[in-house]
């Protein structure tokens, strides 16, 4: 009798634990989004003699690796792979480099689906117009960030690792997915069509005149608050795969008084198209516009095209009479820069000036 009562509790004790709730079994932690980083070099991997060196100092020398490692929180955030494209001052900057990266870029998405976005460190001095050279030729819509810095690595207070930091966030951020190429510094998110450099050495530098920045990277998130309206990316008619050089292109910059020597040298020297920066809204001088007059007798196939963009900063060159006789396309509101990048691109396409005017009417 009495082992017939233990065996009940035993049985009744069993089928209560049964009902208890088992703790949940040991999970393996959620793998990371991946996220490459091709290093170019500039600024932020820029070494000096101490650090208060923030004007003088070596650039690159720290490699994409060393700038990753400096930063462990990154772990927290992405598998990161780093891939070292160049290591020098963006001011030596290359088209050959600009092909490398778009190709490379393209290249990952196409083979690593799993890669969430590809980060670029690069110099600040010439940021904006890779970026918005890969804005034009990368065809996927997955986050492609430029990032640097305006104090060396080895400065006081560098601002090259939280940049750095903040740039993979973004990076790997459902937010950016089709936003295009974009710019990452100073906690803040611009738009690479938008953005431009408007100061020499504050941190702050990075600004997309009258039309904003499109979001923050704060330490609860990345917000973005509007995007850029133009094409890009995905849905960019331009590519360059298979390319080893672009169609040369170069800027005059016009000011009171101008010589005609730098545009009749240049209309004189094979390249196939001139950006004007202009004065006000796009104007050049009476004396410029006369000396460009000899480029109509010369075949249009044998001319440059010729582009009217301003130095103001702002605003938009629109087509005026006086400049049609010339054929010159109005660059919009890009500046005389990315009017350049642009019309690199869209002389591997075309010389129709309708064709043109298009282009920078949709760019």
């Amino acid at each position: 009798m009495i082992r017939l009562r233990t065996f009940a509790v035993v049985t009744v004790a069993a089928a209560l634990v049964a009902l208890l709730p088992r703790p949940a079994a040991a999970q393996a932690p959620s793998a990371k989004p991946l996220v490459w980083v091709l290093s170019t070099g500039g600024t932020i991997s820029g070494k000096g003699a101490s650090s208060t060196s923030l004007a003088e100092y070596n650039t690159g020398a720290l490699r994409g690796e060393d700038l990753v490692a400096a930063v462990p929180e990154i772990k927290d955030v992405a598998e990161v792979k780093v891939e070292q494209i160049a290591n020098v001052s963006s001011t030596d900057i290359t088209v050959a480099h600009w092909l490398t990266l778009a190709n490379r870029i393209n290249r990952i998405f196409a083979e690593d689906p799993t890669t969430a976005g590809v980060v670029i460190t690069h110099g600040t001095n010439t940021i904006e117009e890779t970026a918005y050279f890969l804005n034009l030729t990368v065809k996927h819509d997955k986050p492609v960030v430029l990032v640097g810095s305006m104090r060396p690595a080895s400065a006081i207070s560098a601002d090259g690792p939280l940049n750095l930091l903040n740039a993979i966030r973004a990076a790997v951020s459902k937010e950016a997915v089709g936003k295009g190429v974009i710019v990452v510094l100073n906690d803040e998110i611009n738009a690479a069509r938008e953005v431009t450099k408007t100061n020499t050495y504050r941190v702050e530098t990075f600004k997309a005149p009258e039309l904003g920045l499109l979001g923050y990277v704060d330490a609860d998130r990345v917000v973005f608050y509007r995007q850029s309206t133009k094409r890009h990316t995905a849905r960019s008619e331009f590519d360059v795969t298979g390319r080893t050089s672009l169609p040369a292109v170069e800027i005059l910059y016009s000011y009171i008084q101008p010589s005609t020597i730098m545009a009749e040298a240049l209309a004189a020297s094979g390249v196939q198209g001139i950006v004007f920066a202009g004065t006000g809204a796009g104007l050049i001088s009476t004396a410029e516009r006369a000396s460009l007059k000899p480029l109509l007798d010369r075949p249009a196939a044998t001319r440059p095209v010729l582009v009217r963009s301003n130095r103001t900063g702002n605003g938009r060159v629109v087509p005026l009479p006086e400049y049609e006789p010339l054929g010159m396309v109005p660059a919009d509101n890009l500046n005389p820069q990315k009017a350049r990048v642009l019309l690199m691109l869209a002389l591997t396409k075309t010389r129709d000036l309708t064709e043109l005017r298009r282009i920078f009417a949709e760019y």
